[in-house]
């Protein structure tokens, strides 16, 4: 596509002079006006990436008339001031009001096109924003739910399916994943929406809290109980309530909640009756259930119970066409909260954030942009502000991609040793020390994993999740 271009000038010769410039550059289509009040009535009628404009013009209407103008239209239009010497506090002055920069007559030309070429790319690197900007605000109606991956648009689908009934669903899926998010979103966006929604950690209430946590009590149900308090199912009545985590819960609950789920009743402690709850439960966990079911850690009755319509929530690997879309979401939410200038993200930075495999997943970018936000300087975000995690990555799949082999010195046996044992190293610095993780990066399995790792003797102490 070509780039437009729009000079304002009213020396005819300098008019020539940038006319054989553009055509040698190749790339570029220039539009020419030969004062201000043409340059306005192109400006109506084009939409230009960059425009070349002269100081001074006769005719009433200065270069500083056409950046006001531009600006009126556009915030993605670049704009240069072109000023003779002695005007330069005027050309200081458009610059305040934003235009890209300003140079002095006479000029060189290869001067010019390194300016060309800067304009260029920031018209680029905010008409990216904008576009992101504009899909974060249009094509999302669950929440603050963020994709467009075919991954994504199965998830939506199902979202669509499920979230004006009161079918029990259950969330699947990897720590970071957005597994709460979408449980928000199936509630504000269900019937009950004007009910609570009580969202429960199953693996943070201590043993002995689940039952009075779950079920309440009544005044007097124990020492020190001197007044009721209603549980976690009476407080989501007429709402949802959310257990996330599901598969931490101990066995003894699991039959208690199994029961409260085909009766929809509850009983608090020390109550005489029952009471009737009409609670839609949305579970969630990170487990595999069907295996938790077979080493007898889940009740196969209670599964069933939960697993009425599934939503597997994809890992942010799966779903790479997202991460342009969530840095963006995640660098305007960051910038606001913490009053920083960074406007956007230069396509260097964009890439090192698509090749990073993150094993933390969405939460994982959200602490990243976060990071690098506050790093950040300048309007565009730069690859010296992301992590090293992030940023040198890229420089260590280069260093093995082109390193030379030649015959070990001590031998094929001890050499591939070595070489096993610095993609161990590196799958785990990659895996942030997680085995399970590095062992999906280097595609084997978790037992194969561990085995390699007993030939070595430094990491014995690495975490096991």
């Amino acid at each position: 596509m070509l780039r437009k271009i729009l000079l304002v000038e009213d020396e005819e010769s300098l008019r020539q002079i940038f006319e054989v410039w553009i055509e040698r550059l190749g790339g570029y289509e220039l539009d020419t006006a030969a004062n201000g009040r043409e340059g306005l009535e192109l400006l109506n009628q084009n939409d230009y990436d960059v425009v070349f404009s002269d100081l001074r013009m006769p005719g009433g209407i200065t270069g500083i008339d056409v950046l006001k103008h531009v600006r009126s239209l556009t915030t993605l239009t670049q704009v240069v001031i072109l000023t003779a010497h002695g005007s330069v506090e005027n050309a200081i002055e458009a610059m305040k009001l934003g235009a890209y920069d300003y140079v002095q007559k006479p000029f060189q030309l290869n001067e010019l096109e390194a300016i060309l070429e800067k304009c260029i790319e920031k018209h680029l690197l905010l008409s990216e924003n904008v576009r992101l900007r504009n899909t974060l605000q249009s094509q999302f109606d669950f929440d603050s739910l963020i994709g467009r991956s075919p991954a994504m648009n199965v998830v939506f689908d199902r979202l669509k399916s499920v979230a004006k009934s009161n079918a029990t669903v259950l969330v699947l899926g990897e720590n970071g994943t957005g597994k709460e998010l979408v449980t928000r979103a199936l509630h504000f966006n269900s019937d009950r929406r004007k009910g609570n929604f009580v969202a429960i950690n199953c693996g943070a209430i201590a043993e002995s809290l689940w039952e009075t946590e779950f079920f309440g009590h009544v005044k007097g149900a124990y020492t020190g109980a001197e007044r009721a308090k209603p549980g976690f199912f009476e407080q989501a009545d007429g709402g949802t309530l959310f257990l996330d985590e599901i598969g931490e819960m101990p066995l003894h609950m699991q039959v208690k909640l199994l029961r409260v789920l085909q009766e929809r009743k509850v009983r608090p402690l020390g109550a005489e009756k029952d009471r009737e709850v009409d609670v839609r439960i949305i579970a969630a966990t990170n487990k595999r259930l069907e295996e938790e079911v077979k080493a007898e850690r889940f009740r196969e009755d209670l599964f069933y119970r939960l697993n009425v319509f599934p939503i597997e929530m994809p890992p942010l690997r799966e779903r790479k066409e997202d991460i342009p879309l969530l840095a963006q979401h995640f660098l305007e939410h960051f910038r606001k909260e913490h009053h920083r200038n960074v406007q956007m993200i230069k396509q260097e930075t964009m890439e090192l954030l698509l090749d990073y495999p993150y094993p933390g997943n969405i939460r994982e970018l959200k602490n990243i942009m976060e990071q690098s936000v506050l790093l950040e300087g300048s309007e565009v975000l730069s690859p010296a502000s992301l992590p090293s995690i992030v940023a040198k990555r890229q420089t260590r799949h280069k260093a093995l991609q082109n390193a030379s082999l030649c015959l070990p010195e001590e031998g094929l046996e001890a050499y591939l040793d070595e070489v096993e044992r610095k993609l161990l190293a590196l799958a785990l610095e990659e895996a942030n020390d997680v085995k399970k993780e590095a062992a999906r990066l280097l595609k084997v399995s978790y037992r194969s994993f561990r085995h390699r790792l007993k030939k070595f003797d430094e990491w014995s102490g690495n975490t096991e999740h």
